[in-house]
């Protein structure tokens, strides 16, 4: 690999972070604690909503959330085939069973009028319908209206993945507000980072209430609240059996810092974002964001989208291509219907949702982090034009 190599994505961390971090070790107090209860209020302030849960890792949230909304074995959920695997494994997890619907070409979000057919179909056969699960992709804001007014006719629960969406919002609204509850991620390439890590919001006393117990086995107190009274204050009970999902002070020490600068952070991802359009114009590619004047984009993801009917190479070898030239690259994604568990278990075919396996035939994400300099983009984008020249 050179030594000039520009890789996909680095996490934006400052001396306000370490010094955080630095403080949280000297205090001695490392598992989940005052400082994790500082991210979770400031959390909610920003999103403006009641209730923010801090744990482990958006899948961990993703599986308390659902659980917290009452899913059981043997019911259905909708979901898109075109995310990371955990949005569906969570649903295996309790028993219950996806049921994917094909994504928008222009966003590649869950298509809403598809959601509403494979509702009556599904209602039909007799299915045990519980709850929807949007993914907001790249941090594009799915078309939440609908999605809303769908679960509201059908009495199912909204559960969103934002692990791409922090801060995007909807025709003016934060996601995070929106769905019964909404999950962020805060994995190393997130627009917010704590190495690992996620966040569950509502507005709903019930959820939070459950989330809060489940999340550390089931104890019906924090260790927080156990460890820190001056009194004897050692009893507790188990209410349920639990899981080991809680956050960490030393992440969230991290968290902290990178809340206050996401603003900025959105911002210099935007820039990155509009100068990739203006400089691809003319090339045989489109970008799948369509950003509504109302709507605020994250710019997690950067994906062109290669007319590969104009080209003489595939997707993949304009990936190594990229590679040759010191440029990190990725997709975003491999559908889940492709993948061996998905496809075998629920006997999926790559043609049953065209415009998923259209998408990832020709996806490819380019470097956008915050970090990024303008020559770091110039490389990019000379590299992008160079390849597909050739």
């Amino acid at each position: 690999m050179q030594e000039n190599f520009l890789p996909f994505a680095l996490p934006d961390i400052g001396e306000e972070e370490i010094s955080e971090v630095t403080n949280c070790l000297r205090t001695g107090w490392l598992t989940t604690g005052p400082k994790t209860a500082q991210f979770e209020q400031a959390f909610s302030e920003y999103i403006n909503v009641r209730y923010s849960l801090a744990v482990n890792s958006g899948t961990a949230g993703l599986h308390l959330a659902l659980e917290a909304t009452g899913v059981i074995p043997g019911d259905k959920i909708i979901t898109t085939p075109y995310t990371f695997t955990a949005t569906a494994e969570v649903i295996r997890y309790l028993g219950a069973d996806p049921v994917f619907v094909d994504v928008e070409l222009e966003t590649f979000n869950i298509d809403p009028a598809q959601v509403e057919r494979k509702i009556a179909s599904l209602k039909a056969a007799g299915a045990k319908l519980k709850a929807i699960i949007p993914v907001h992709f790249g941090g594009q804001a799915c078309e939440m209206d609908s999605i809303l007014e769908i679960a509201g006719h059908h009495g199912l629960k909204v559960v969103e993945d934002a692990a791409h969406a922090l801060p995007s919002s909807y025709r003016g609204r934060r996601i995070g507000t929106l769905g019964d509850a909404t999950v962020f991620s805060f994995y190393a390439t997130k627009p917010l980072v704590t190495g690992e890590g996620g966040m569950v919001v509502t507005n709903s006393e019930e959820i939070a209430r459950r989330i809060k117990i489940m999340r550390l086995h089931g104890i019906n107190r924090d260790v927080w609240d156990r460890y820190t009274s001056k009194k004897p204050n050692w009893y507790y009970e188990v209410v349920a059996p639990g899981f080991k999902y809680n956050m960490p002070d030393i992440m969230a020490a991290i968290g902290i810092h990178q809340l206050k600068k996401v603003e900025r952070f959105q911002k210099r991802r935007e820039e990155i974002a509009r100068r990739y359009t203006e400089a691809f114009a003319d090339l045989p590619l489109r970008t799948p964001q369509v950003v509504r004047p109302e709507d605020t984009h994250s710019w997690h993801l950067y994906v062109i989208k290669l007319e590969l009917e104009k080209l003489t190479i595939s997707r993949d070898e304009f990936i190594e291509k990229m590679a040759e030239k010191g440029i990190g690259t990725s997709v975003h994604f491999i559908p889940l219907h492709l993948h061996p568990y998905w496809r075998d278990r629920y006997k999926l075919k790559p043609d049953d949702y065209p415009n998923a396996l259209h998408a990832y035939e020709r996806a490819v994400s380019l470097p956008i982090y915050s970090r990024m300099t303008n020559a770091d983009q110039s490389r990019v984008i000379d590299a992008v034009r160079e390849v597909l020249r050739w």
